[in-house]
């Protein structure tokens, strides 16, 4: 229903009707609206976590591991617009606290560990790895923001999501790493 119809096609009593139960049995789970919002919020954070620590798990190299987890967001937010908006733009959600929080922070920290895999191989300068992690989070997402208000035009000097986010990434390599790579 969030997907089809936003945030505002997401009622108790609409989502009772399309599961075909009595309208009074969601609240039997949530106390109200927000908290049924916030229980997708959290599945979809959870999920997350899950294919961060798979692709953690993969042989691929510490930068293409950021990179496919980059690739990631980018998919889920251009598939699931409303549940993005939701997980990444809701101020309600964001200051929600509790369970919800936990389990962000769980997806935050998967992210943050391919990111110091990439600080560990020399792809990311030794900065802290939280901040580092933010700093390529909010490009991302405010990539992501930019092309769905239709804000992202290559006039601007917007190429696409990901290869803006790639192209930090490159930009973000350190210097000695750069100068090497140029004089083979």
């Amino acid at each position: 229903m969030l997907d089809q119809g936003g945030e505002a096609a997401v009622t108790l009593r609409a989502v009772a009707h399309q599961v075909g139960v009595s309208h009074n049995t969601p609240y039997r789970h949530f106390t109200d609206r927000a908290a049924l919002l916030a229980g997708v919020a959290e599945k979809d954070f959870a999920a997350f976590s899950v294919e961060f620590d798979e692709i953690g798990q993969s042989d691929r190299t510490a930068i293409d591991k950021v990179k496919a987890a980059l690739r990631t967001f980018a998919y889920y937010g251009e598939s699931h617009p409303a549940r993005y908006r939701l997980l990444f733009g809701d101020p309600d959600i964001a200051k929600r606290g509790g369970q919800l929080e936990a389990v962000a922070m769980t997806t935050f920290a998967s992210f943050a560990s391919l990111v110091a895999g990439a600080q560990a191989a020399g792809y990311l300068p030794a900065v802290a790895t939280p901040t580092m992690t933010s700093l390529i989070y909010a490009n991302l997402h405010g990539l992501l923001d930019l092309r769905a208000g239709g804000r992202m035009r290559a006039e601007k000097g917007f190429i696409d999501v990901l290869d803006s986010a790639f192209l930090l990434l490159d930009l973000l390599r350190p210097t000695m790493d750069r100068a090497s790579k140029c004089a083979t």
